[in-house]
């Protein structure tokens, strides 16, 4: 037989043009790319209450798509201006708080607390600040001065990129709400085409880990900062809203609450409000300890993944591509996972399936056959 010659330029060229036109693609789409990441978690996450909403107003989707758009409104855009305005409204307090840091001298610290355990360095440190005198905390935090001051910059350039952002999060939610189905249709399609066997169960897996990720997480998260805003608000802690912010951010990143209100506590401790430090700080532990009850209820009721999975995914996914790696992260190591669980149990699911393709098993020996077997 003589075998069809093979146009080797021309499937050079048509791979070559196959990546420029997907190269182009994304590289014409990468603007999007956040808020589409953004999006689609939202998405995913919030699709079985749309569907409950839409049934409660008689199946008209595009009214459904309308609540779910202010819900977001509310959710998302009315926080992040809380805690501009909260930064805006004390601005002249923080400035005047950096200038008067050449007059400031730090108190000394108080004397129950060297009897602390674990404290003997923390306490030399704070002596020599207020040994120091006025000026001795600025020469401390000269070093970082500029640093801090570039940063600063940098975030205040990427106020209006985040504002974009904000406005393309909610057109691709509402996009997606609308023709969800689709949306889903398509990606179904494309996960078919490279993977017959596995396809549709890796879109599956892919949206029950987001939403187990978003459960987790986000909702601990959110329910931590907010009872630890609720705690610094209550004892009167100055900045209370900058400090809420961070402690989000702080949930957010799996780190916890306990550092910051840690420093609320001290504060109150070094102004001789004992009754409300102590009380504050019997609240840190209650809060610093829920993430450890509440998170692995809320995921394992959409998902069963192993915990050190999760955390790896989260810090691993934030470190590597910023606050959306919170969601990536720990969906790929998912997906991952199965897929390698799959493929350790294909031998079996297949020996299952074809029962007649087994070894058969071991014949009795016959001592009159064989003679050897009798010695």
């Amino acid at each position: 037989m003589v075998r069809p010659a093979v146009d080797l330029a021309r499937i050079v060229l048509a791979v070559c043009a196959l990546l420029l036109l997907v190269g182009g693609s994304l590289y014409i789409v990468h603007p999007f790319v956040p808020a589409l990441m953004w999006g689609t978690t939202i998405v995913v996450t919030t699709w079985p209450l749309m569907l409950r909403i839409q049934r409660h107003l008689g199946g008209r989707r595009w009214l459904a798509v309308t609540v779910m758009l202010l819900l977001e409104i509310v959710v998302i855009c009315v926080p992040a201006y809380g805690a501009v305005s909260t930064l805006a409204d004390h601005a002249a307090d923080i400035m005047a708080f950096v200038k008067a840091l050449p007059d400031y001298a730090l108190p000394s610290p108080p004397h129950w607390f060297a009897s602390l355990p674990l404290t003997g360095s923390l306490t030399r440190e704070w002596q020599s600040l207020s040994d120091a005198g006025p000026g001795g905390m600025l020469a401390k935090l000269q070093p970082y001065a500029a640093v801090a001051a570039r940063w600063m910059m940098v975030q205040v350039g990427l106020v209006g990129a985040f504002a974009v952002q904000l406005i393309l999060l909610i057109i691709v939610c509402g996009l997606l709400y609308a023709k969800g189905e689709a949306a889903v249709r398509l990606v179904t399609g494309l996960a078919l085409r490279v993977s017959p066997e596995n396809g549709a169960h890796i879109v599956h897996l892919t949206g029950q880990s987001i939403r187990a990720i978003a459960l987790g997480v986000v909702v601990t998260a959110v329910v931590q900062a907010s009872l630890g805003a609720a705690g610094i608000w209550i004892a009167g802690i100055p900045f209370a809203g900058v400090l809420s912010a961070l402690l989000l951010l702080m949930c957010l990143v799996q780190l916890g609450p306990l550092l910051p209100m840690l420093g609320c506590v001290a504060y109150l401790f070094i102004h001789d409000a004992r009754l409300p430090a102590i009380l504050l700080f019997v609240w840190t532990i209650g809060v610093s300890v829920l993430d450890n009850i509440l998170r692995p209820i809320l995921i394992r009721r959409a998902i069963a993944l192993p915990m050190v999975l999760i955390l790896t995914g989260v810090i691993g996914g934030l470190l590597a591509l910023g606050p959306v790696g919170l969601f990536i992260g720990p969906v790929i190591l998912a997906v991952t996972y199965h897929l390698l669980l799959a493929w350790i149990e294909a031998p079996r699911s297949l020996a299952a399936e074809n029962p007649d393709t087994q070894a058969p098993p071991p014949q009795p020996v016959d001592s009159a056959q064989h003679p050897v077997a009798d010695g």
